[in-house]
């Protein structure tokens, strides 16, 4: 199969700055300039709408054909749901600090998300619609999370300043200290709980902390609830989510125990969610926040399979 979109004709690219400034990375202008002249590249400024960028360029006489984004996984959720919008195809690169989504449909690099946009590769992606109160859909790839992760995202922003991973440290030291159980509703159970994730797809059934998504063509979520039956030291283990950490986790017996989370696989999710006292209304969905208002919130989350048609190699990992 040849591309459609032959040296990036009709293809915008947007940059996020701000993305993966954590991490030591290359800047793509160079392999853009010479692998794909033809696309119309635009830096998205500090403070910059995203949506309100693609608008402008769908408004033009010159309408892309393709919505191209690099970023983390925030900016790529973002285009995500422009595309779908839009009915666009999405080419996204991996421009952040982790980059869950394109990892797990193969793509590490620049390079390997341009061979799949020449090749005119694409794949079929599910996602989740997740709808906070009465807000509009929101577009998730990788997880919707409440309960300790959120609130621990919550604490780094506070210490932006401070930078990513020091920011980080100070934020889980506080959390060790302040970090209560939610109270949720759920099919007309209450429980008190730790943590929520919501998982795009099946995951790893080992782990709490469902944030890298594991399949392209997501037909369920996979929902983990940790219970509060133990410490904060365990609601903040749980939220390990490499292989190697959770297993030395395990090893020491900090890690939550198998009969404290509970797994359930389903196609859509309605969740009521009271905060402790004092402690913020929020959520988290693919590592961006969205903050509630004081108070008890509803959160709804659906399984839309095939939702998405995304530039990646045919074979996926």
């Amino acid at each position: 199969m040849t591309s459609d979109h032959p040296h990036g004709r009709g293809v915008l690219i947007v940059r996020n700055a701000a993305s993966g400034t954590s991490v030591i990375r290359s800047d793509p202008a160079a392999t853009f300039a010479e692998r794909l002249p033809e696309a119309a590249v635009r830096e998205l400024a500090e403070g910059e709408d995203l949506a309100d960028v693609v608008a402008a360029a769908m408004e033009s006489d010159a309408a892309p054909a393709v919505l191209g984004i690099y970023g983390g996984d925030g900016s790529v959720s973002r285009m995500a749901g422009l595309a779908r919008h839009y009915d666009r195809p999405l080419f996204a690169m991996p421009g952040g600090t982790f980059n869950h989504f394109v990892r797990a449909l193969g793509i590490d690099d620049v390079d390997l998300a341009i061979d799949a946009l020449e090749a005119g590769s694409t794949v079929p992606v599910g996602v989740v619609e997740a709808i906070a109160d009465d807000d509009e859909p929101i577009t998730v790839l990788n997880v919707v999370s409440v309960g300790a992760y959120p609130e621990l995202i919550d604490e780094r922003e506070r210490r932006r300043s401070l930078g990513k991973w020091l920011g980080g440290v100070v934020a889980t030291w506080t959390a060790l200290r302040s970090t209560e159980p939610l109270t949720i509703v759920l099919g007309g159970r209450r429980a008190r709980v730790w943590s929520v994730f919501v998982s795009v797809g099946r995951n790893d059934p080992d782990r709490v902390a469902t944030m890298q998504r594991q399949e392209a063509d997501a037909a369920v979520l996979d929902v983990r609830i940790h219970h509060a039956r133990g410490s904060r030291v365990r609601a903040l283990a749980a939220l390990s989510f490499g292989k190697r950490t959770a297993a030395v986790l395990r090893a020491v017996r900090l890690f939550p125990r198998d009969a404290d989370v509970e797994r359930l696989v389903a196609r859509d999710l309605d969740l009521r969610i009271t905060p402790a006292p004092g402690h913020p209304s929020i959520f988290v969905h693919d590592g961006e926040l969205g903050e509630r208002a004081a108070g008890d919130f509803r959160l709804r989350c659906r399984i839309v399979p095939d939702a998405l048609r995304v530039f990646a190699p045919a074979t996926q990992p």
